[in-house]
Parts: C-alpha cells; sequence; structure tokens
C-alpha cells in the first residue's frame, strides 16, 4: 500500500538524520576538551541519546564488547576494590560486579551516574583500586582526564583500558608516555581488530610534562 512504502521511507529518512547527527556528536567528542562534552550534552541532553545509541550499534557489530571483558576481569578480583567507571554509559560494569562502582559521565542514564567533567571528578585522591576507561578515551585533554585517574588512585592500583585499536597510530609511543604519566605496563591483549585491552599499575605521580605520545587518533564513522 501507498501508506506503508511512505511510512517506510519516512523510518529511513529519521534513521539517516539520526545517523548524521550521531556522526556529527561524535566528531565534536573527539575533538574537543572534556569539559566542552560536558557543556554540549547539558545544553542538549537528547544529543547523548542519539549518540549513545549510535555508539551501541557500532559496537554491536563487534565479536566482542570489551566491557564484558573488564567484566570478567573484575569479577576475578575482590569484591572489597573500589572501583571508578570514567565514562560509564549505561553502568553496565556497575550492574555486574559486586564491587562498590563510581560511575562518572556526561549525561545521567542511570540514577548511579555522577554528572561531571573526566577530568574533574569528584573523588579524593587514592581513594579507589581500579580505575576504567572502556572506549571512553575521548578529548583533546587526554593528559588531564589521565592524570585525574592517577589522581584517584591508590598507589599500586590498576588502570583498565579497552579502546579502539585504530585510534593507536603508535602503541609503542603511547605506552612509552603511559610511563611517564606514572602507569607501569602489566599486560597488553592487542589481538583483537576492534579493541585492544590495556592494564597498568600506578608507580607514582605523573613524572613530566607534556606527553606526546598520549595522542589517539580520533575514531569517526562514514556514512553507511
Amino acid at each position: 500500500a501507498p501508506s506503508g512504502r511512505a511510512a517506510a521511507l519516512r523510518a529511513r529518512m529519521e534513521e539517516r538524520l539520526l545517523g548524521a547527527r550521531f556522526r556529527y556528536i561524535n566528531q565534536q567528542l573527539y575533538t574537543s576538551r572534556s569539559q566542552d562534552a560536558l557543556h554540549l550534552f547539558q545544553s542538549d541532553p537528547e544529543a547523548f541519546h542519539i549518540y549513545h545509541r549510535g555508539f551501541a550499534q557500532q559496537v554491536g557489530r563487534w565479536p566482542e564488547n570489551p566491557v564484558d571483558r573488564i567484566i570478567r576481569r573484575l569479577r576475578q578480583q575482590p569484591a572489597s576494590l573500589v572501583v571508578a567507571d570514567f565514562g560509564c554509559g549505561d553502568c553496565k560494569i556497575a550492574s555486574s560486579v559486586r564491587n562498590k562502582v563510581h560511575c562518572f559521565d556526561v549525561v545521567p542514564l542511570s540514577p548511579r551516574v555522577t554528572v561531571c567533567d573526566m577530568a574533574k571528578v569528584p573523588l579524593a585522591a587514592e581513594s579507589v583500586d581500579v580505575a576504567v576507561f572502556c572506549l571512553a578515551l575521548m578529548g583533546t585533554n587526554l593528559q588531564e582526564i589521565l592524570e585525574e585517574a592517577n589522581r584517584v588512585l591508590k598507589q599500586g592500583g590498576a588502570l583498565l583500558v579497552a579502546e579502539v585499536a585504530s585510534r593507536f597510530k603508535d602503541i609503542r609511543a603511547f605506552m612509552s608516555a603511559m610511563a611517564q604519566m606514572g602507569f607501569r605496563t602489566v599486560s597488553k591483549d592487542l589481538s583483537s581488530t576492534f579493541f585492544y585491552l590495556l592494564e597498568f599499575t600506578k608507580t607514582g605521580p605523573p613524572r613530566r610534562r607534556p606527553c606526546a605520545g598520549l595522542r589517539l587518533l580520533p575514531c569517526l564513522y562514514k556514512r553507511r
């Protein structure tokens, strides 16, 4: 029926418009500072829901979601460890482990979320045992964000990073820069073509600035 064809056409057009807006928002996140991302979503909360939906669709095409790997890793650790989840999204980690998890993001998709700039989280220094960035190392002020993770981590605490593989132009330079940031490499899983899973331990405060090797390429999605 003509009405059926019109409805299908309208649905396709709406999907394309949402896709275009997702790509625009995604580009802003990777090419702006973290505080700018916070202001963007405070002024337009709907934008985050569009971004989160598009992001979930992209990761859904992967053979494995890295957040599930991190959850399995945390379940192997004592439940007494305190976790800080930077860029927590829908708080899947917090709802999947027995640990106390501080959930931070720029929009509260869950009542568990504390809304804040990822470079300025409301935690005391050396107050958590594990810091997590699962596909969340966004913003041009990456060094400030990782310095904040260093600040809140206890000495010897773990930093878990899962990030899109194509963002690493020079993985050796990145790992070297992390050492300058006060993190020793514990393990790195580079086996996936979709994402890398890295684990560090805090050895002390950052030793010098700036760390040029911390640069990650933007993760920009093409129109399909």
